[in-house]
């Protein structure tokens, strides 16, 4: 038993051991090119939370993760066979009752770690401002939380099954990243995606939901080629730094009129 994975631990361990944060996967079900699994986001999402929440527990810190949410928006892939998607509304509604579970039981920090680009909850934060006792905290761990990393890691980290998370597979879930039986090399193609006829969304300056059929081949953005195992590792010792980190300091942090802000000078 891992007293800080909930699917792991009994009542009796929990009614004798209060949290004070709460940590939820959310993953997704989609393919990712031709040689990452169809849970690649879903067991990202799983491997860091608990490894942040475990080294946050070591420390001391009352963490708790909560089972991984396995599905999320997928419009823009629906084109790809079992691709599974979940509107936006509705993964909304699912976290509120998990917010409003968590309110019950008196646990009122809450930490979505988010592994899938098409999942967006900072307007459901906004939304829920006011509304819960719950303080509610985002990591897209894949942008602010490692994006000095990646440029330190990857030459190209890659937006979609690139050397990013192909390097994540390897060190992770190997077991799921197809190879080619005799030579060993990744069962993936380059990676190559298309522009857009029109330059202003090509440089950014107007975004689009992107059809990911017209955009990719294989459902990859990015070149998996150059990905190790051991850039996987390192990412996740930095991630798990990171985070672990906030996550004691959050649970220590007492909620009060200033929360998340320190004392106010006079």
């Amino acid at each position: 038993m891992r007293p800080w994975i909930l699917s792991e631990i009994n009542y009796a361990y929990v009614k004798e051991h209060p949290y004070e944060v709460a940590v939820l996967p959310m993953g997704a079900t989609e393919p990712h090119n031709l040689h990452l699994p169809y849970g690649t986001d879903t067991f990202e999402a799983e491997a860091i939370s608990s490894r942040v929440c475990e080294a946050a527990f070591q420390r001391g810190a009352r963490v708790v993760m909560l089972p991984p949410i396995p599905y999320g928006t997928e419009t823009n892939q629906m084109e790809f066979p079992l691709a599974m998607n979940v509107d936006p509304s509705t993964l909304g509604r699912l976290i509120r009752n998990l917010v409003d579970s968590l309110a019950k039981h008196r646990i009122l920090k809450l930490v979505i770690l988010n592994s899938h680009g098409g999942n967006d909850f900072k307007p459901l934060l906004r939304e829920l401002t006011g509304k819960t006792p719950v303080q509610l905290f985002l990591c897209d761990w894949f942008r602010g939380a490692s994006a000095d990393l990646q440029k330190e890691l990857f030459r190209e980290p890659g937006d979609h099954a690139g050397a990013m998370e192909t390097a994540l597979g390897l060190a992770f879930f190997p077991e799921f990243v197809a190879r080619d039986p005799r030579t060993g090399a990744l069962l993936a193609d380059e990676g190559a995606t298309r522009e857009t006829r029109f330059e202003a969304v090509n440089r950014g300056w107007v975004s689009i939901t992107r059809p990911w059929h017209l955009l990719t081949t294989n459902t990859g953005a990015g070149n998996p080629h150059e990905a190790t195992a051991e850039q996987g590792r390192r990412l996740m010792e930095r991630l798990v730094e990171r985070l672990s980190s906030f996550l004691v300091e959050l649970a220590a942090a007492p909620v009060d009129e200033q929360f998340p802000y320190g004392v106010r000078e006079s």
